[in-house]
């Protein structure tokens, strides 16, 4: 591949739909390969915007919009960093030709909505996954709950990320705020929800998958070492890499995660999130992009999830090897609010073998994503330990 010099005639160009902290680590490896970044977000100042080229605020859910930016910009590349966006618009360019959707249109729109992609996995694929049901009335969800699904079960938007609209119902009175929660705080209203069954498993994984060409050119797939991590609402806290696993998990695992991601196609890293329970594996969800659980990979893998993305987007070889053991903790938001100011980053980074990395998103609010640490240590446990207390001791306060 021949790549142009950024800010030139012939530059090459990547365009992100989605701008945040993960969106901001992707920009800074692709701009090492000398691409020229464009990042797009709802609002102005998102991380990634802070380090691309450029960057234009839109309603990303508006295909017009979409169709009007790219044709604007003529990207070789869009890379779609979250799952609210005109699916049909992607479609409609992919099919224009011109430029590449990472990984590609399809993909998107299987993934955005748990519906598409939920349906694929067991229903096609006929791959292990707990029972669900779809509900487009509070009637039709306390019907599939009390005839099938059960309690406790889990009641969520068929499109969303980081766990929002999302609740664990452990009995019928709980039905209705669940309902509620779940239309309320989707990405886009569906009109529709999902409802799992709860799984008697030991721990959930996220299993970075990587598809990206060999050096013969032909389409090969990788696995990173499992990641462990630890969720609170449906939003993640902490992660670890690697997971133990036995083997015979572990090949279960990379089993579902090709069959699903060859099933998608396209280049790049997709986080597969599993449950695992002695040697069994069940499918959980897949995002076709960097996950917010590889972070912690920033500190343990030769090439990072963002690195290993850019290099399989371009074509470039790639190489997943663990080269430490490492955790990573969120640092929160506490209160609603701009004009931030961040306290106690000497004494975090004093913590042996850590690292932090402030997102500088413009607007905290309460439990809102706003940094992360992440360390290194001879165990998981101390690493964990070690991430943990990072994280506690960067203090997030209104400036003045």
């Amino acid at each position: 591949m021949k790549i142009g010099t950024a800010l030139s005639n012939g530059s090459t160009k990547a365009l992100l739909l989605g701008s945040g902290e993960l969106g901001k680590e992707l920009v800074i490896s692709l701009q090492r390969y000398g691409i020229e970044v464009i990042a797009v977000d709802r609002y102005a100042d998102a991380p990634a915007q802070q380090v691309a080229h450029r960057s234009h605020v839109i309603d990303m859910t508006d295909g017009e919009a979409v169709k009007k930016l790219i044709a604007l910009e003529q990207p070789d590349f869009i890379i779609p960093e979250i799952e609210a966006i005109a699916t049909e618009a992607l479609t409609e360019i992919e099919n224009e030709g011109g430029c590449t959707v990472v990984p590609n249109a399809r993909a998107i729109q299987l993934t955005m909505n748990r519906e598409g992609i939920r349906t694929l996995v067991a229903e096609k694929l006929k791959l292990p996954t707990s029972a669900y049901a779809f509900a487009g009335s509070f009637e039709e969800l306390e019907l599939a709950v009390g005839k099938n699904i059960g309690y406790p079960c889990f009641v969520k938007p068929t499109m969303s990320s980081s766990g929002k609209g999302q609740s664990r119902v452990k009995s019928p009175e709980q039905l209705k705020a669940a309902w509620d929660y779940a239309r309320s705080s989707g990405r886009v209203d569906t009109g529709k929800v999902i409802i799992e069954a709860s799984i008697d498993f030991d721990f959930e994984i996220t299993l970075l998958t990587v598809r990206a060409l060999n050096e013969q050119g032909a389409v090969r797939t990788y696995f990173c070492e499992p990641i462990g991590h630890v969720q609170e609402q449906g939003d993640y806290r902490e992660s670890w890499q690697p997971q133990a696993m036995s083997p015979a998990a572990i090949e279960s695992a990379r089993e579902i995660a090709e069959k699903v991601t060859d099933e998608i196609g396209g280049l790049g890293v997709f986080g597969v999130e599993l449950f695992v329970k002695g040697e069994k594996v069940w499918f959980s969800e897949v995002s076709p992009r960097p996950h917010d659980t590889g972070m912690v990979t920033m500190v343990t893998q030769k090439q990072n999830e963002f690195e290993l993305h850019a290099r399989a987007i371009l074509g470039l070889p790639v190489d997943t090897s663990l080269i430490r053991e490492g955790a990573s903790a969120v640092i929160l938001g506490k209160f609603n609010g701009r004009d931030l100011v961040y306290e106690g980053l000497a004494d975090a980074l004093a913590v042996p073998d850590s690292e932090v990395r402030i997102f500088a998103k413009p607007e905290s609010f309460v439990n809102r994503r706003m940094g992360v640490a992440l360390a290194n240590a001879k165990s998981i446990e101390e690493a964990r330990k070690r991430a943990v207390k990072a994280a506690s001791l960067v203090v997030i306060n209104p400036a003045g």
